[in-house]
């Protein structure tokens, strides 16, 4: 990819993390969300690339000025522990608990997923009040939609934040078999669409 390319997809990243976190409720110029190419490239580039250790900045929300949150743009491809120390460090330095870090084009070629230990302390599938959920193949999900000719907007969703998504790692436009328990019938199942 060339530096142009490069500092035109950076500036739409920048305007986007800018217009999020105002959309959070933090206090974010106008200015900074309407800069045009050129005056992005005059700010943050050097030597003819974008210097992604410019892009960083923390802001305060406008309804508590003690809520801050601080803006990380990685500049490297694998983000490790060498990285997310840097990020911690600075968090601490600031004495700022919130943070997004921005990573380079790897969640294009790989899918990652975090959980926090809290999150894994205990496996939720387990739960008694947690129906079984089957994750369907796309040949089930076709042959679903056509016993019951359905499109896929007319099934119910799971939301792709929702725990039990999580576990199973589904992603957009995967289907679930849901089966619960039922007084009249034994069991019955339901399916949900991730969105």
């Amino acid at each position: 990819m060339s530096e142009q390319d490069e500092s035109a997809r950076l500036w739409k990243v920048n305007r986007t993390i800018h217009e999020l976190v105002k959309d959070r409720g933090f206090q974010v110029s106008e200015d900074e969300i309407t800069m045009d190419l050129a005056t992005f490239r005059e700010t943050f580039s050097s030597n003819g690339s974008v210097d992604r250790n410019r892009l960083h900045f923390y802001t305060n929300s406008r309804v508590n000025s003690s809520d801050q949150i601080f803006i990380f743009f990685s500049d490297e491809r694998n983000v490790g522990v060498k990285t997310m120390r840097k990020l911690l460090s600075i968090l601490e330095e600031k004495a700022i608990t919130r943070g997004i870090i921005v990573i380079t084009a790897m969640a294009q070629q790989y899918r990652l997923e975090e959980f926090s230990e809290s999150d894994l302390l205990v496996n939720i599938t387990h739960h008694t009040l947690v129906p079984r959920h089957d994750v369907l193949s796309p040949e089930e999900k076709t042959l679903l939609l056509q016993k019951y000719r359905l499109k896929e907007t007319q099934l119910p969703r799971i939301q792709l934040a929702d725990p039990v998504a999580r576990y199973y790692g589904l992603r957009r436009g995967q289907v679930v078999k849901i089966t619960r328990p039922s007084e009249t019938s034994g069991r019955y199942a339901s399916y949900r669409i991730c969105f």
